[in-house]
């Protein structure tokens, strides 16, 4: 009898392709809006100078023979206190003698720390400053907007974007000594409302040579800004043996609220007398030095496993309240 079926051919696992749903790095944005400022210390002061010194003139006229007149300045300070978090991810010597050539154990258990760490960081931004009282300013989006403190909805067809961005620009600009907002922040569904809303494809149509696409860069050189979209999503399932039970059982939700916006003031990179939004303050030196994200190794010798762990200390904190403006219910 001829072979046939199975006698042929035996099923075994692709070393070319496999199937993991995993986030982009682009997707997840804390170190975007607070640059990274490295520190030598756990826990440290910084200076905060007055901001109406340098907003004021002493200047006088003098008379020949008089002394000039004097000035000077204040200022106070602020603490930081990074803590520490980590994770690891343990790989059995039983796994690791069995496993075939496709498996690269220790990098995929790093590659999975790290979107690890990048969620938590994030969802920490999220709960801490993507919300109401923490800005110098708080909006919330209305049907009509004629209250104190309401704007039209962006998904209202009458809500004029541009001309509110550029009030809210003008006001920056008075109250922060010219520093003019750069990054606007924004949920998942305002994205969406932005992409649909007329009165920015009108203008954009104009000056677009991408085909007609109505794409996020577009959007935010309409509005004179970086367009800093919140596509970061997470689950709160825990772990469970079956893979599929586990899918079945998981819920998915935005990270970020999706109907929330966020208008800032943000360098690239800190540095001494400017000012920033918010910083994250990452203690460097520990462990060594190095990268963000220190990866480690240790040997766990009761379970016969090797430990692949990531770990990092950070603080993040809002160090300009001013430069920021928090919308709600934009949607």
């Amino acid at each position: 009898m001829s072979p046939y079926g199975q006698d042929l051919h035996i099923d075994v696992p692709l070393t070319n392709v496999s199937i993991a749903y995993r986030q982009s790095k682009d997707k997840f944005i804390a170190h975007k809006i607070f640059p990274t400022l490295p520190v030598k210390h756990k826990s440290d002061i910084y200076y905060r100078y007055s901001k109406s010194d340098f907003r004021r003139t002493d200047v006088e006229t003098r008379a020949p023979g008089t002394r000039i007149p004097l000035t000077g300045w204040t200022h106070t300070t602020d603490t930081f206190y990074t803590k520490n978090y980590a994770i690891g991810h343990p790989i059995d010597d039983q796994d690791r003698a069995n496993a075939d050539s496709m498996w690269n154990l220790d990098k995929e258990a790093t590659e999975r720390n790290t979107q690890m760490m990048l969620l938590k960081r994030d969802q920490m931004w999220a709960n801490s400053f993507f919300k109401e009282g923490v800005w110098g300013q708080d909006l919330k989006g209305t049907d009509t907007g004629s209250g104190v403190g309401e704007i039209v909805k962006w998904s209202n067809a009458a809500a004029n974007i541009i001309e509110q961005m550029d009030d809210w620009k003008l006001d920056f600009m008075r109250e922060n000594a010219g520093f003019e907002p750069n990054k606007l922040v924004v949920g998942a569904e305002v994205m969406k409302a932005l992409r649909q809303n007329a009165d920015l494809i009108e203008r954009i149509k104009y000056t677009n040579k991408e085909g007609g696409f109505v794409t996020n860069a577009l959007i935010g050189k309409a509005l004179d800004v970086e367009l800093v979209p919140l596509y970061t999503t997470h689950t709160t399932v825990p772990r469970m043996l079956d893979a599929k039970e586990q899918d079945e059982a998981a819920e998915y939700n935005w990270t970020f609220n999706p109907r929330s916006a966020l208008l800032v003031y943000t360098p690239d990179a800190p540095t001494l007398r400017a000012p920033a939004a918010g910083l994250t303050f990452e203690w460097s030196s520990y462990p060594g030095g190095g990268s963000s994200f220190k990866a480690f190794r240790y040997r766990d010798e009761p379970t016969r496993s090797d430990v692949i762990g990531l770990e990092a200390s950070w603080d993040m904190k809002v160090v300009g309240k001013d430069l920021g403006l928090f919308i709600t219910d934009l949607i």
